[in-house]
């Protein structure tokens, strides 16, 4: 089973950026997936999750009204499309799934876990 993020770039702030996160290896239709980052010196955060079914998101306060998740659960992907890029979003990304109903914040509590894709934003 394996997640791959990709999309990450660099970018000027105020730009766009749309990462991706495809799974593999089974269906991931009635996981919960996640995106999380981490920035140099800090640690790993929550950014964004969504439901199954896309019935339910949830984001963390830096990037609400910014960025939003999505899914295509024929395609097996997650998409994160963030919109107006601040410095302080550089980080590594990376997203994660679960099959709990419920969206951790925590990234240890996700049984799949991706290896991440760079963003920088420069000023």
């Amino acid at each position: 089973v394996q997640l791959q993020a990709s999309g990450g770039g660099l970018v000027q702030a105020g730009g766009s950026l749309r990462l991706s996160c495809a799974a593999s290896g089974r269906t991931f239709s009635r996981y919960t997936m996640s995106w999380f980052r981490q920035a140099p010196g800090k640690e790993r955060e929550f950014v964004a999750g969504i439901s199954w079914s896309s019935g339910s998101t949830s984001y963390a306060d830096s990037v609400k009204g910014r960025f939003t998740i999505s899914r295509d659960n024929v395609k097996n992907t997650v998409y994160l499309q963030m919109n107006s890029l601040k410095t302080e979003d550089t980080a590594v990304y990376y997203c994660a799934a679960d099959r709990d109903g419920r969206i951790w914040a925590s990234w240890a509590r996700y049984e799949y876990r991706g290896q991440g894709t760079l963003v920088t934003v420069s000023s």
